[in-house]
């Protein structure tokens, strides 16, 4: 097998002259690029009824139709991660390709916590009472069934209790450290 030019076998880790791989961990920066190349969808989880607190999030995925699962992986270190674990809940607003600042609200670390969702047009979810951003393509509302260790990260597993499909079809996506639009109009001519 051929990887970037040079011939390896990748489950002895050698190269074909027999002399052993000798493999470094990619620098932070550089794994940053590359994962960058991967475009995802753009997220706003939520938690909370009185108190309500969210975080962007792209490190979300579905997981399972039966049992109906999805995951979302959270920063240790964010306030977002141990009110998941507090609560046994969250919420998943999946955000439209006009929703950019939205995005950048809940991203910025610096914004005052407790009055972002003063900024959004929001409705508490029916299974969590989490806010729902109105105007996204979707949204889910989950109960928390595991947490993984995902090294900084937690990885929470939640079973899907509601959801629901907006009216717009454009997405937000997230792609090379920046955000960009996937619109309906862009796709339609693409299969024409």
């Amino acid at each position: 097998m051929t990887l970037f030019g040079k011939s390896q076998h990748l489950n002895g880790m050698t190269r074909s002259d027999g002399q052993p791989i000798a493999a470094a961990l990619p620098d932070a920066r550089e794994l940053r690029r590359t994962l960058g190349r991967f475009a995802t969808g753009i997220t706003v989880v939520t938690v909370g009824r009185e108190e309500p607190r969210g975080m962007t999030v792209n490190a979300f995925s579905s997981l399972s139709l039966d049992p109906p699962l999805v995951l979302v992986c959270v920063v240790r270190n964010a306030t977002l991660h141990d009110l998941i674990r507090e609560s046994g809940s969250f919420a998943v607003s999946v955000l439209a390709a006009h929703q950019e600042r939205v995005a950048r609200l809940f991203a910025d670390r610096t914004r005052a916590r407790g009055t972002e969702f003063a900024e959004v047009d929001s409705i508490p979810g029916p299974y969590t009472g989490a806010p729902v951003l109105s105007g996204a393509l979707a949204w889910l509302e989950c109960k928390l069934t595991t947490v993984y260790d995902g090294g900084d990260h937690s990885i929470f597993i939640g079973e899907v209790q509601t959801l629901r499909c907006g009216e717009t079809e454009d997405a937000l996506l997230f792609y090379k450290g920046g955000f960009h639009r996937l619109e309906q109009d862009i796709l339609m001519s693409s299969t024409v």
